[in-house]
């Protein structure tokens, strides 16, 4: 045997100190560097396991939708904020720092899992430990929550773009139905002023008129963007006490949002790898035109600096540090088992490894090109209305909904990027929707096999759960609904859910372990390599996660929306929702525990923890060779 490979074993055996794990890797390699073993044979049977449960069939597929379910909405309408709020360009170093302790760990330690035994979450983890079972329903859980809810924006984002055709704009002006007395429109009042009148609540006023009120007391103005968004678009109610009627505007674009979902996954990856060729790459070429355009605005400059001016004093604050954790963990998404579910269908060759820095560093040079971007266009919009920069920058669905359609009604060529924003909102929002959706009817092809013939009508039945589902969202009161699952559902037990996957796979498992499992699908890396990662995965990721976790306990703030105040039963039924994942944790381990039948011991304990005999890799050739040392797991 080559001295490489022997080296290798020797490592491999002196971290587990297990006999049997010693004999199982030289087998392996010995197959694996013979120069006469066929692997020919080897690849039509890998091919064979693929096509029974579907794989990728492009070179890029499984990249470029790895690429469009990290980079989502958030990157555009969540970060620029953050970094903004923390310190402008000193977010940078936390937010990189984050990156490479806590969200890459956690994305090339649930790639590599799901590429090395091709499962989705609902069947990993019952085979890694059987009293795991409940971590992949947990994240199922949360995937099948956020599907519910995501799925609305991009309802919204369908109404937009189709209104984005007419003439003019719907929300430019006040002289509309929807319109109050405190909507204000600064073109409004320039045609006022020009006829030497005076605005006031939506009225143009003589100068006699105008002294002729009481109007000493300055009424709150609104910007018509705002007021079309919630009186006409959202028909928006007083409270989530009062639910009211379903929007049937709002339900007809969300089952449009519903039928393209299905329409892209009917065939799974094989049509949603195609389709993420253009939803993955076309944010790029619409934030570039947004951004050169941008620069041509007078006040963008003004913007940007506002940006990127690095406050460093804030690296001396938590905030900025707790800030950082959050919002990579959240724009990588580990622990939603969408990570899992898209290499789950990789090659058992592919380099995961590769791939999940490839995404970390596109995820954060898209965020931060994101920023240069919206604050170009918040400086302009700041420089029209003779305001400050702070005064008008928002976040989440008041810069998409309200911000920007106020702001393209000030361009050359409205409609024009006005279509072309909301189609970049619906690109992106369509990535993440699609892993979302296909985490969920991976988990029903995984547990019921038999179903894989007729998987159109699995992703239909998934789609109609969804949209009956996600009607709550969109009633009178639909949009604090929208509110309440958003701040919660995928929180606390997703942070719990991953620092108990750390757990299992660092200490239970064993990282050293499962770093041997990982050379077998990209090759032989060096003692630095295997060290750093059973460092970070062992020590470093779950103490961030803890971090993370008690962070948002001290930061926790009930849910609000605007001025409205949420009732006590609405944020308990959110801790509800927050921590329903993570007790179906708790409660598949209990069962598990009480069905095994053997005496509970700590020997029995012990083979609950560890892989059942169908824990083995998608290769059919290195699968043939499973000898492991704790065999002994079982799988209830």
């Amino acid at each position: 045997m080559d001295s490489t490979v022997h080296d290798e074993i020797e490592e491999c055996s002196e971290k587990l100190t297990v006999e049997g794990w010693l004999k199982r890797v030289e087998r392996r390699r010995q197959l694996a560097y013979t120069s006469d073993y066929d692997f020919t044979n080897d690849q039509q049977m890998n091919d064979e396991v693929l096509a029974k449960r579907g794989s990728w069939t492009g070179r890029y597929d499984f990249l470029l939708s790895l690429l469009g379910y990290s980079v989502g909405l958030g990157n555009v309408w969540r970060f620029p904020y953050l970094c903004y709020s923390n310190g402008g360009g000193a977010f940078l170093i936390p937010f990189t720092v984050m990156l490479v302790i806590a969200g890459l760990p956690l994305m090339f330690m649930e790639l590599s899992l799901a590429q090395y035994v091709g499962l989705g979450p609902a069947t990993l983890f019952k085979r890694l430990a059987p009293l795991s079972e409940g971590i992949g329903y947990g994240m199922i859980l949360v995937s099948g929550m956020v599907m519910l809810y995501y799925n609305v924006i991009i309802a919204w984002t369908v109404f937009y773009m189709v209104v984005s055709f007419e003439v003019p704009l719907p929300w430019r002006g006040c002289q509309h139905e929807w319109a109050t007395s405190n909507c204000f429109s600064y073109e409004e009042e320039d045609d006022c002023l020009a006829t030497n009148r005076s605005y006031y609540k939506a009225s143009c006023l003589s100068m006699e008129q105008y002294r002729s009120l009481n109007a000493t007391v300055r009424t709150p103005r609104k910007p018509p963007a705002e007021e079309f968004f919630k009186n006409y678009f959202l028909q928006l109610s007083s409270g989530i006490e009062e639910t009211g009627m379903i929007n049937q505007r709002l339900a007809i674009c969300l089952l449009a949002a519903w039928v393209i979902v299905f329409l892209c996954l009917s065939r799974g990856v094989k049509s949603s790898g195609k389709v993420v060729y253009f939803t993955a790459l076309f944010p790029y070429v619409v934030l570039a035109a947004l951004f050169i355009r941008g620069l041509t605005l007078p006040g963008a400059y003004d913007g940007i600096m506002y940006y990127v001016r690095p406050d460093w004093d804030k690296l001396r604050t938590a905030q900025i540090w707790g800030d950082a954790a959050v919002q990579i963990f959240f724009a990588l998404s580990p622990a939603w088992g969408g990570l899992l579910t898209l290499a789950s269908y990789n090659r058992f060759d592919n380099n995961c490894y590769r791939d999940a820095i490839v995404v970390a560093i596109s995820n954060i040079l898209t965020s931060f090109f994101a920023g240069f971007v919206i604050f170009a266009i918040i400086g302009f919009l700041a420089h029209e209305l003779d305001t400050g920069v702070d005064s008008v920058i928002d976040q989440g669905a008041g810069l998409a909904f309200v911000v920007f359609p106020e702001l393209v009604g000030k361009l050359q060529m409205p409609r024009l990027w006005s279509v072309l924003f909301f189609f970049m909102l619906l690109t992106l929002g369509l990535d993440s929707q699609f892993t979302l959706m296909e985490t969920v009817v991976t988990a029903v092809l995984d547990t019921f096999p038999s179903l894989r013939q007729r998987k159109i009508a699995v992703v239909a039945g998934v789609s109609v759960v969804g949209y009956l589902g996600g009607l709550i969202f969109v009633t009178n009161g639909g949009m604090y609904w929208f509110q309440l699952f958003d701040k919660y559902a995928a929180n606390w037990s997703v942070l719990l859910i991953a620092i108990a996957e750390c757990v299992l796979v660092g200490w239970i498992y064993g990282a050293e372990r499962f770093i041997c499992n990982i050379e077998e699908m990209i090759g032989k890396r060096s003692k630095w390599f295997r060290r750093f990662w059973v460092t970070v995965w062992k020590y470093i990721t779950p103490a961030m996660l803890l971090f993370i976790l008690c962070f948002n306990w001290l930061q926790y703030k009930p849910v609000s929306y605007g001025r409205y105040i949420y009732p006590d039963w609405a944020d308990v039924f959110g801790w509800i929702i927050a921590l329903a994942p993570f007790g179906i944790v708790l409660l598949v381990a209990a069962r598990k525990m009480c069905i095994n039948p053997e005496p509970f011991t700590w020997p029995s304990f012990r083979k609950l923890t560890q892989p059942s005999a169908n824990w083995k890799p998608s290769q059919p050739r290195l699968a043939s060779e499973m000898a492991y040392a704790n065999s002994g797991g079982i799988e209830l």
